[in-house]
């Protein structure tokens, strides 16, 4: 969508709603036909985005028992799914997790997208460990909210920087960091 470009691009305060329709090719009258304002698109763009990351994240959703190897193997695709979603929606994953907004009812539909996630996550956890796959004494919401920063910090930093002459991140595949990302997250500093 045009609108989610420039809004990732330029910031949401400097896209104007003219700014959308030129670079849409449609006029001022249809951009108003479909919303009622700038916001009501950015809106509508958060909301749509989260729906299609939450399908993603749902599909690794354990209903099953497993092996632990199935379990590591289920995770790696999970965040493979996850970033290669990122990598093809870069403008909504720029406006979810980098944000340029000072529009409050924006930056409010961002953080609960992210707390939608964590909460799916969460749930994703639950049942690994009610079908025995976790440890019933895990503190699920400190797991989860270290999950998040793990997928959160890796997808802005793999996508949007910041760059200095040592990081190879940005030279990574999905495949790769979801590798990566796997191993630290079932065996933390200590997995290469």
């Amino acid at each position: 969508m045009v609108a989610q470009e420039l809004f990732a691009k330029n910031g949401y305060h400097k896209t104007k709603i003219s700014d959308i329709v030129a670079e849409a090719g449609v006029s001022q009258g249809t951009f108003y036909w479909y919303f009622k304002s700038k916001q009501a698109v950015a809106l509508e763009i958060v909301k749509s985005g989260k729906e299609q990351l939450l399908k993603v994240i749902h599909k690794g959703y354990r209903t099953s028992l497993g092996t632990s190897g199935e379990m590591v193997a289920g995770s790696k695709r999970l965040l493979f799914d996850i970033l290669v979603f990122s990598k093809e929606n870069p403008y909504f994953m720029k406006l979810l997790l980098v944000g340029n907004s000072e529009d409050e009812s924006l930056q409010k539909a961002c953080h609960q997208a992210r707390l939608d996630m964590e909460s799916a996550f969460y749930d994703n956890i639950k049942s690994a460990i009610a079908l025995g796959m976790l440890p019933s004494m895990m503190d699920v919401h400190m797991c989860t909210a270290f999950l998040m920063s793990l997928i959160e910090g890796t997808i802005a930093r793999w996508l949007f920087g910041p760059v200095d002459e040592h990081s190879t991140l940005l030279n990574h595949t999905p495949e790769e960091l979801a590798e990566k990302m796997v191993k630290f997250e079932f065996f933390g500093l200590f997995a290469e």
